[in-house]
C-alpha cells in the first residue's frame, strides 16, 4: 500500500488539521493510576433493556459476565479495573461524517445497523440511553487502551471491536467505528505511525478497511470465514495480508493457519502497536461464525497473539469483538487467565 495521499499524512488539508484538534482536545485519553491494571470496562457497557436485545443472537451482557468471572475468581480486583469516557460528537467526528452521525437519530436507521427489525417502533432517545450510549463507552475504552498499552506493554478492552463500521456506515451489530478511531488518536497523542491490525474474528473487518484504504501507516491481517457475511469485495482490496478460512474449519487447522500468517506478518512490517481483534465468533457452534474452533483453539490463539507482540516488544490492545454464544464470556474470561498464568499479562497488583 502506498501512503502518497495528502489524506494518509497528518496536517496535509484543512480536514486533516480539524481531526488533529479534535484529538487533541478530546478528553478520553487521561492519566491511569499505576495502582490500576491496564483493563478497561464499565458497568454502561452492558444493554438491557425490556428483553429487546434477546433479538440478536449477540449475548449483550457478555461483557460484565467477562469481568465477572474474572473477580470473582480472584484474577483481577474489581477496584483494578479502569473506567473509561464516553465518546462524544466531537471525538466520533475524528473518523464519522457528521451525516452518518445525523443518521443514528433515525430508530429505523440504527434498527438496520444493530440487526433488530423491531427496534424501529422504539423513540430513538430510548435507543441512545439504552444502546448507543453503551456503545460510545465502549469506543472510549477502546481509544483509552491504545495510550495504555503505550504505557504498560498491553491492554485489554473488555468490548469494543466494531470492525464492521466505517467513517459513512454502519452495519453488523457495529454503529461507530472504535478501531479506525482508536488508531488516529494514536497517531496524534502518541506520535506513532505504524499500527498492524491483526483480526481474528470469524467476519471481515470490511469497515476500518475502508477507512484506511491505501494508508501505507496501518498493515492489515485479516483471518475471516470467506463464506459469511458481509462479503464486502471493495474493502477485501485493501487487506494486506488476507487469510480466507472456509466454513467448518477445525481446530489444528485454524492454529496452523495462524502461525504461517503471524510468520508473514513479523516480516513484512514492524509495528509500533499492535490492534488485536479478537473475536470468538469462531467457536464451534457460533450460530453466525460457522467455524469449529474449540474452547481451547481460543485461548490457544490469543497466547500466540500476545507472544507475538511480547516476543518483538510491541504493545498490544485487545478487543472482545464478536461472539454470539452465551459460552463466549467464559471462554474470553479463560483466556485472560490464560495470559496472566503465561505471564503474557499482568493483572496482579504491581510491585512496589
Amino acid at each position: 500500500m502506498s501512503s502518497s495521499s495528502a489524506a494518509a499524512v497528518p496536517g496535509g488539508t484543512p480536514a486533516d488539521a480539524l481531526r488533529r484538534n479534535r484529538i487533541l482536545s478530546s478528553k478520553l485519553y487521561f492519566d491511569v493510576p499505576g495502582s490500576k491494571a491496564p483493563v478497561v470496562y464499565s458497568t454502561a457497557y452492558d444493554i438491557a433493556f425490556l428483553g429487546i436485545e434477546k433479538m440478536h443472537p449477540f449475548d449483550s451482557s457478555k461483557w460484565g459476565r467477562i469481568c465477572r468471572f474474572l473477580t470473582k475468581e480472584g484474577h483481577l480486583e474489581k477496584n483494578r479495573v479502569v473506567e473509561p469516557l464516553e465518546a462524544s460528537q466531537e471525538d466520533l467526528l475524528v473518523v464519522h461524517t457528521e451525516a452518518y452521525l445525523n443518521s443514528l437519530r433515525s430508530s429505523f436507521r440504527v434498527a438496520a445497523i444493530v440487526e433488530v427489525p423491531p427496534l424501529t417502533l422504539i423513540p430513538n432517545w430510548l435507543l441512545q440511553q439504552r444502546l448507543l450510549y453503551p456503545f460510545r463507552k465502549q469506543v472510549g475504552g477502546s481509544i483509552l487502551s491504545a495510550k495504555l498499552a503505550l504505557e504498560r506493554g498491553w491492554a485489554i478492552n473488555v468490548g469494543g471491536g466494531f470492525h464492521h463500521c466505517s467513517a459513512e456506515e454502519g452495519g453488523g451489530f457495529c454503529a461507530y467505528g472504535d478501531i479506525s478511531l482508536c488508531i488516529q488518536f494514536a497517531f496524534v497523542r502518541l506520535n506513532i505511525s505504524r499500527v498492524m491490525i491483526i483480526d481474528l474474528d470469524a467476519h471481515q473487518g470490511n469497515g476500518y478497511e475502508k477507512d484506511f484504504a491505501n494508508d501505507g501507516r496501518v498493515y492489515i491481517l485479516d483471518m475471516y470465514n470467506a463464506g459469511i457475511y458481509p462479503f464486502d469485495y471493495a474493502a477485501k482490496r485493501y487487506i494486506d495480508q488476507k487469510i480466507e478460512l472456509v466454513s467448518g474449519t477445525e481446530t489444528d487447522d485454524y492454529l496452523d493457519q495462524l502461525d504461517k500468517a503471524l510468520k508473514v506478518a513479523q516480516t513484512r512490517f514492524q509495528p509500533q502497536l499492535i490492534i488485536y481483534n479478537a473475536g470468538t465468533d469462531i467457536l464451534d457452534g457460533d450460530p453466525l461464525g460457522n467455524l469449529k474452533i474449540s474452547p481451547e483453539g481460543v485461548v490457544i490463539r490469543d497466547e500466540k497473539v500476545f507472544k507475538f507482540a511480547k516476543d518483538q516488544n510491541i504493545p498490544l490492545v485487545m478487543m472482545t469483538s464478536g461472539g454470539y454464544m452465551k459460552s463466549s464470556a467464559r471462554v474470553i474470561a479463560d483466556s485472560i487467565t490464560n495470559l496472566s498464568q503465561k505471564d503474557l499479562i499482568q493483572l496482579g497488583s504491581q510491585p512496589g
